[in-house]
């Protein structure tokens, strides 16, 4: 990352990120407000953004669920005349009856729960691809600030992994109230229908394992989220040894991923397990608590029906009806513990979704007008951090059909101003003009859509050759992706492979030389056929037959377009129309390479650090007109 990225803004909104998971008390400790204060705000947030949407189909999967309720219901209470009926032989014939009606009960109940599962996860996809599409169209709406203090990794687990949390939050919901709460009433009336008394004594339970389990909700929340991050850092770490597979083997860091992969496998395995042991813990209590209150409904209700004669009937049915209960009460007392686990990764999502989108489009902005494509720069301040002024009071003009040259010690703010033009960051105070408008006052698409960019840091899509020149103008023919290989001296290369344009370039085109990638960038570029070109330093990264390729391709792509080229090795800018030099953000000196020269100046000090003549040579070279 270069001097002047911008570390602060980034780092400002991670901490506030980090700061609104994890804030710290006053006593050191750390609490998350959103286990008490926030939880069913929170759940209110997901139903309105991404649930009412789809409530037709909530609703249907409720009365799915319901049926099913009542139907288990429905089959606890019908055993009370079975029973009966086994005890009493006249009522022997009408089990047969009941019989069916128990088969039939239990069928309704499983064809009700096939369909409601089915409409829940037809629903649940399509709010995962919802959350997908809002989080990625969301990201392209940042500038360029959000993006330099995060790692892609962050971004590729948010989009992967976090609309699940959406998705599983609702459906637990759904489902908890649908079917287990519903299921849990109606066996509790059969409870009480069948035996009030019984009914009151079964329920004293119940307040203990509220309590009991709410205490684990923090820990569940505060290790689900360190599983998230720990997970982040596995795709990261896997990303770097892929992406930097030659670094990795040549300086022998194999041991060192090995170590960093493995620290971070063991913190998801660590925290995967606290989150496990938290959820599992609800079985053990709803288990002693449940055996307590039934041995205490056997007990006592044993004793009510061999001393006190009380109906079997009724007594069995109970028991079937508590038993029943059993299960939906264990996963209704597990559910907020699910509820706070999903709402780590709601969270992920809102604290993107949350970050204000700085390139929303703004209604009727017109769009840019490029005739003559003079580019005019006034009084321009910016800084990426509150205490260093990156360009203080910067002033210059680029003329049309001309090239213009930025030259100056790193750190200056060359590349920032090549940002700038594009939109990238918001100066602080100033303007950019071209051709009279102002860049913050027309349409932020038209303005990027006159300009093509080559910079040293090529970066090339997956796919073939083709596809990626292509991608400087969708819609053009195959004459003119061939024309623009050519006139970026590429084409001769292009078809040296098997497959010339159908060539696949491999990730981050690692199956080309940097010289190649570098023409197809610049290929990529005439296609647009932009009237201004901005350059930053398209050949610093090239050996000596290279550069003089890509110089060739960067001379077609000049012709009668407005250039400014950033540049650190001087001998690519010697010829260009005007050179300016920027120092500790200001424009210090100006001219051409030969006005500068005999200036005498800064210009001259920075050639001569690279070339290392005598000031008398310089002289020599300018009053001769070469360099």
């Amino acid at each position: 990352m270069s001097k002047n990225a911008p570390m602060p803004a980034a780092q400002d909104a991670t901490a506030r990120d980090r700061s609104t998971t994890n804030p710290s008390t006053k006593d050191g400790s750390t609490k998350d407000p959103w286990i008490h204060s926030d939880t069913y705000p929170m759940l209110r947030r997901i139903f309105l953004d991404h649930g009412r949407q789809h409530i037709k189909a909530y609703i249907l999967a409720a009365l799915l669920l319901a049926i099913g309720a009542a139907a288990t219901a429905a089959s606890a209470y019908l055993l009370k005349p079975v029973l009966n009926g086994i005890v009493d032989g006249e009522k022997f014939s009408g089990l047969r009856l009941l019989a069916w009606a128990v088969f039939g009960l239990f069928t309704l109940r499983g064809i009700a729960t096939y369909l409601s599962l089915i409409v829940l996860s037809r629903t649940g996809n399509r709010i995962i691809a919802g959350v997908q599409s809002q989080v990625f169209d969301h990201l392209l709406r940042q500038d360029m600030r959000f993006f330099h203090d995060r790692h892609s990794t962050d971004f590729m687990a948010r989009l992967a992994y976090a609309p699940n949390a959406v998705r599983d939050t609702l459906q637990a919901m759904i489902t908890a109230f649908g079917r287990e709460l519903l299921t849990l009433i109606g066996l509790i009336v059969v409870m009480f229908v069948q035996d009030p008394l019984l009914a009151a004594l079964s329920l004293l339970t119940l307040p203990v394992a509220a309590l009991l389990l709410g205490r684990m909700i923090g820990k569940v929340r505060k290790f689900a989220r360190r599983s998230f991050d720990g997970s982040t850092l596995i795709m990261q770490t896997m990303q770097e040894t892929v992406q930097g597979s030659r670094i990795v083997k040549s300086f022998n860091l194999e041991d060192t991923m090995r170590a960093r992969m493995a620290a971070a496998i063991r913190e998801v395995e660590r925290s995967m397990n606290r989150v496990a042991s938290g959820m599992a813990m609800s079985s053990p209590i709803a288990d002693a608590l449940a055996g307590f209150a039934i041995g205490s409904v056997i007990f006592y209700g044993s004793w009510r029906v061999t001393i006190q004669q009380a109906d079997a009937g009724s007594f069995f049915s109970f028991v079937a009806a508590l038993l029943m209960a059993y299960e939906p009460a264990k996963r209704l007392a597990r559910l907020k513990l699910e509820i706070q686990n999903g709402l780590v990764g709601a969270k992920l999502i809102y604290e993107v979704l949350d970050r204000p989108a700085l390139e929303m489009p703004r209604p009727g902005l017109p769009k840019l007008a490029v005739s003559a494509g003079r580019v005019e720069i006034d009084n321009l301040r910016f800084r990426y951090r509150a205490d260093e002024e990156v360009l203080n009071g910067l002033t210059l003009s680029v003329e049309p059909n001309q090239t213009t040259a930025l030259v100056g010690p790193s750190g200056g703010g060359k590349s920032t101003i090549i940002g700038l033009l594009q939109r990238f960051y918001t100066p602080e105070a100033g303007k950019i003009i071209i051709d009279g408008q102002d860049i913050a006052d027309v349409d932020l698409a038209s303005l990027r859509d006159r300009i093509a960019f080559v910079s040293q840091d090529v970066y090339l899509f997956r796919g073939t050759i083709r596809e990626n020149i292509a991608l400087g103008r969708l819609g053009a023919s195959e004459e003119e992706i061939v024309a623009a290989a050519r006139k970026a001296h590429a084409h001769d290369f292009i078809m040296g492979f098997s497959s010339g344009y159908n060539t696949a370039v491999g990730e981050h085109g690692a199956q080309l030389s940097g010289g190649q990638k570098q023409r197809i960038a610049i290929a990529r570029a005439i296609l647009k056929d932009a009237p201004i070109i901005l350059l930053d330093e398209p050949t610093a990264a090239l050996d000596s037959e290279s550069e003089r390729e890509v110089q060739k391709a960067l001379d077609e792509m000049r012709i009668g377009r407005t250039t400014l080229v950033v540049a650190h090795r001087l001998q690519t800018i010697i010829n260009s129309d005007r050179i300016y030099v920027i120092e500790n953000g200001k424009a210090v000196e100006s001219g051409t390479h030969a006005q500068l020269i005999a200036a005498d100046g800064t210009y001259r000090a920075f050639f001569a650090s690279q070339f290392g003549e005598t000031v008398e040579s310089f002289r020599v070279a300018a009053a001769q007109g070469r360099p």
